[in-house]
């Protein structure tokens, strides 16, 4: 059943609870895959993973009966963008295989601090001084974790790092391509993507896998599915400024995952670090939320001043601008 762009944000409470469930079920994703990593090759366990993340979306297609949006406009374009999204998730499942959950997904979460900064060289936006202010506080985060005077510097820390760049510049092409094209083709085209990458590291090092691999490193693929669909239908539901700041909830998950099934104890460095990656990661996403809206209600009383007598409906016209941003 589809939902009316109007009714989303009649619900926030119900965008908000999907927004939750999807972050919850995309830690224990992590977490599974992870566990995966323990005892397959990574790109053995990748594979395996994205084959089963296939499932979830064959049944949205066939439960809505959008296959025509799986029309591609550019070949070229989703596929440097397959090529971003699966450099950022090799380099984030060898994080996970190296590092504490909770470490990996902090540092992952630099990714839109990235793409503000990179906004203006690649995109022409424009990006006021508070939001810098706030990309270099997200950076003094990161520089708190990856401790560079203290002795006990990490390489295995730079993997997360790079991932976030490389999911920066994912994000960055996303931005350029969802004008013309569908949220469904991105998706099934970077899975296919994915899945012919991680299938080229079969020369290293695969083996035969048992029933119980199978179902976990799948079990990851499902939990990954479902998650990022539950909290597209988040975004149906309440505007983007509402539940965005949700997403920080895997932040409180990934070290209680990683205590309970791994036995790691957060140290002083994340818990440091970590509120200024979130902090900036906030900000700089709620300015870019906020001024697109602002700049609608302009255009939206422009209009009404020069068609007074047009009846033209303000909220509606904002509602409609809103949509055509997201999609």
């Amino acid at each position: 059943m589809r939902t009316s762009p109007l009714s989303r944000s009649l619900h926030p409470m119900r965008g908000i609870g999907l927004t939750l469930a999807g972050v919850v079920l995309l830690t224990l994703s992590d977490a599974a895959i992870k566990w995966s990593t323990a005892t397959l090759p990574f790109g053995e366990a990748l594979f395996i993973r994205t084959l089963f993340v296939l499932i979830p979306i064959a049944v949205i297609v066939w439960w809505r009966g959008t296959a025509v949006s799986l029309r591609i406009v550019s070949v070229r374009s989703l596929a440097l963008r397959a090529l971003f999204g699966a450099g950022s998730t090799f380099l984030i499942v060898a994080s996970l295989s190296l590092l504490p959950i909770g470490e990996v997904l902090t540092l992952v979460f630099v990714t839109p601090i990235l793409v503000t900064a990179l906004a203006p060289f690649l995109l022409g936006e424009h990006v006021g001084w508070h939001r810098w202010f706030a990309v270099l506080s997200g950076f003094a985060g990161v520089v708190v974790m990856l401790q560079p005077d203290a002795g006990s510097f990490r390489f295995a820390a730079l993997l997360p790092l790079a991932a976030a760049l490389i999911a920066s510049l994912r994000d960055i092409v996303t931005r350029r391509i969802s004008g013309r094209e569908s949220s469904l083709a991105i998706l099934a085209f970077s899975i296919v993507g994915l899945i012919l990458a991680s299938l080229a590291t079969a020369p290293f090092g695969w083996r035969e896998v048992s029933l119980s691999e199978v179902a976990v490193a799948g079990g990851s693929g499902l939990l990954f599915g479902i998650a990022h669909y539950l909290m597209i239908e988040g975004y149906r539901f309440a505007e983007a400024s509402l539940v965005a700041p949700f997403r920080y909830t895997n932040l409180l998950w990934a070290p209680l995952v990683g205590y309970l099934f791994f036995g790691e104890i957060p140290g002083l460095v994340l818990l440091a670090g970590a509120p200024l990656i979130v902090a900036s990661g906030l900000y700089t996403g709620g300015r870019r939320v906020r001024r697109p809206r602002s700049c609608a209600f302009a255009r939206c009383g422009r209009r009404w001043a020069a068609e007074k007598r047009s009846g033209a409906n303000c909220a509606q016209e904002e509602e409609q601008e809103d949509l055509r941003r997201r999609h």
